[in-house]
């Protein structure tokens, strides 16, 4: 069996699409391949399924046959049209936000060394913000092969030893995943890593070269080399920056082979710039990346794991110097800008001082954000304005909780169901939902109803074929019309309730009887879980308001729910007529477009006058420049990215403090 279909996965199946990709394809029996131009690779084999190089908006077709190819096909497929498929929990990791809350790329790749002085570089700023401090250089010994070609009867036996050093890897990044202390982002790195040393594309490749003759170190480091080469060789930034990491995997396999250990970054000093031609991602997501101050190398970019790291823990970075970074082996002290990518060497008294203040301006600057964490924003007439996160998962919890989240405005169920091969029970996600309610108690946590079709299948649902699939059958539509999964899901919310303020958001509603078809069966799942004996609680029912109808209808609508929750993205899609994944028509997706904050102060005023919550979930929420006009309409709850969350809250005290 094969389908076709067009790639929606933001930037293409790059390392972690990639690597979820496979993790999904190998949870079906079937053999499963991807095609794109006629070539066609194991969807297994996160290796070669990468160096097929598929990009965003390229047509491939994903092949099945076995047992459970059906399954297979409506899986993959899903995943394949999900923009944000890989990308969940991590996307905040990856890219800062400005003061709009949107994601500021970093610059795209390495530019030619600064002319004004010896000792100042240039080249990827790839995160952002000032260091200055002790240079710790790390230029570990390269690794070479014994360089003798074996006897026949030393091959399996050198075989087994290659084989013996990857399990030893494997297991080493199975411990590290285990351990509580690596991020959610630091983990997706890890993983994908592992899966690069499981891949039969290295492991293969290099037994083919014991078995050709060569020691097992040599067959790594050309293995390695080949298949990185090929990476190189993709017209992909992102895929050229996986030949990094196959080359990080390769060493770390040579040096159980050679009964060594890298050197350790264990000793770096508070506050160090640590200094290297190329280290893995490995390393650096062990490393006590609280004390590292800055990172610089000669190998990476913008795309590249270290990048990714960096970004996430707030560390900046310069990478991609190449040789130049030989200039800094005995450097004593190091600057550096992870804004425009520029490394000064041992700088003088006005640079030294210059970069201090730099440094120390923006530590206040998150101090002061800081500083909001605890607060609980009021305007002058002493109305709360409650500021909640978005999220996704149960490991975006922390993350929240650090910011000063006060509860949750938006809980995407979608993903819990998107990472399971089969449908969850209502166990699980009782659990879930249950896990959320004591984790932000007694704030409330509003949990959206499972909105999938349009952009999000899933495995477990079959989907139509549409024209357009946002104008089609998703969100409450196809939950009314699916009670099997959808009183599942509702029992498993009313069970919930017992440990928290629950809140339930239906999504796409565009007329009143969606909410009151809703409230039976509410109605039906309470009778039946008294019936049963099992505990459970009432929770308030809200609705989105994401459709022109729903706009329109918000004075009636207002009567028959407890909130409104404002999304602005689709919201903004349906108002314009303008796909909000179409790049041609960006323009149109803005939501300071005179008709879409007339849609939403509509939406205000008539929950305004009906007594109920108006709040916003989508990114317009955290835009600090647009805060206070939602506010004046009355909106009194704001949910965001964790990321945006203490600067909406100074926005908001500094409304207050206004009068």
């Amino acid at each position: 069996m094969e389908r076709s279909t067009i790639v929606r996965v933001h930037e293409g199946l790059h390392a972690r699409p990639a690597t979820r990709f496979v993790k999904l394809a190998k949870g079906f029996e079937s053999d499963v391949e991807l095609v794109k131009d006629g070539k066609a690779v194991s969807a297994k084999s996160s290796v070669k399924l990468m160096l097929l190089a598929v990009k965003e908006n390229q047509e491939v077709t994903v092949r099945a046959n076995g047992a459970d190819a059906i399954e297979a096909l409506e899986a993959l497929i899903g995943y394949l049209e999900n923009p944000r498929a890989g990308l969940d929990d991590e996307a905040e990791a990856q890219s800062p936000a400005n003061d709009a809350g949107q994601e500021v790329a970093p610059a795209p790749g390495s530019v030619p060394a600064a002319p004004d002085g010896a000792n100042r570089l240039r080249g990827v700023a790839a995160s952002e913000g000032f260091a200055i401090g002790p240079a710790f250089a790390h230029f570990p010994a390269d690794i070479a092969g014994q360089g003798r070609m074996l006897q026949a009867e030393e091959i399996q036996g050198e075989i087994d030893r290659f084989r013996t050093a990857v399990g030893a890897v494997q297991a080493r990044m199975d411990h590290a995943l285990a351990q509580d202390s690596l991020s959610a982002g630091d983990r997706g790195i890890v993983a994908a890593l592992r899966d690069i040393a499981a891949d039969d594309s290295l492991t293969g490749e290099a037994e083919g070269l014991i078995k050709g003759g060569n020691d097992a170190v040599s067959a790594v480091i050309t293995a390695a080399s080949n298949i990185a080469a090929e990476f190189s060789a993709v017209d992909d930034h992102y895929l050229n920056a996986r030949a990094d990491d196959v080359h990080a995997v390769g060493r770390q396999i040579c040096l159980v082979l050679l009964g060594q250990d890298d050197i350790s970054l264990e000793n770096i000093p508070e506050g160090a710039i640590l200094i290297a031609d190329d280290i893995g991602a490995w390393d650096l997501a062990r490393a006590p990346l609280k004390r590292i101050g800055g990172v610089v190398c000669g190998h990476g970019g913008a795309t590249s794991h270290i990048a990714i790291i960096a970004r996430s823990h707030g560390i900046p970075a310069v990478l991609g110097l190449g040789g130049q970074v030989n200039a800094l082996r005995t450097a004593r002290e190091v600057a550096l800008d992870g804004n425009a990518g520029h490394v000064i060497i041992d700088p003088d008294e006005a640079t030294r001082a210059d970069f201090a203040g730099r440094v120390e301006a923006a530590a206040k600057e998150r101090a002061g954000l800081t500083i909001f964490k605890t607060v609980t924003p009021k305007l002058a007439d002493g109305r709360i304005i409650e500021v909640a996160a978005n999220i996704g998962s149960l490991e975006e919890i922390e993350a929240a909780q650090e910011a000063g989240a006060m509860g949750i405005g938006l809980f995407r169920t979608e993903l819990l169901f998107m990472r399971h091969m089969h449908l969850p029970s209502e166990d699980m996600q009782a659990e879930t939902y249950a896990a959320l309610a004591k984790a932000f108690a007694p704030y409330p946590v509003i949990v959206r109803t499972l909105d999938i079709g349009g952009d999000k299948p899933i495995a477990g649902i079959e989907f139509p074929d549409e024209e357009n699939p946002f104008l089609g059958w998703r969100g409450i539509r196809m939950c009314l019309d699916r009670p099997d999964i959808f009183k599942r899901q509702l029992r498993a919310l009313l069970r919930a309730a017992v440990h928290g303020n629950i809140k339930v958001m239906l999504p796409m509603v565009s007329d009143i009887s969606e909410v009151r078809q809703t409230r039976v069966l509410v109605d039906e799942c309470t009778a039946e879980l008294k019936a049963e004996g099992v505990p459970h609680a009432s929770f308030d029912l809200g609705v989105m308001i994401e459709t022109p109808a729903a706009v329109l209808i918000a004075p009636t609508l207002a009567k028959e729910v407890a909130f409104f929750s404002i999304g602005t993205n689709d919201l903004t899609q349906y108002i314009m007529a303008a796909d909000r994944l179409n790049p041609t028509v960006a323009r149109l997706n803005d939501v300071t477009n005179p008709a879409v904050m007339s849609a939403i102060e509509i939406t205000a005023k008539a929950g305004v006058a009906a007594g109920i919550m108006v709040g916003m979930c989508g990114e317009a929420a955290g835009r600090p420049d647009l805060i206070a006009t939602f506010v004046k309409m009355g909106l009194t709850e704001l949910s965001m990215s964790p990321a945006s969350i203490q600067r909406a809250k100074k926005a908001i005290m500094a409304m207050a403090a206004e009068g």
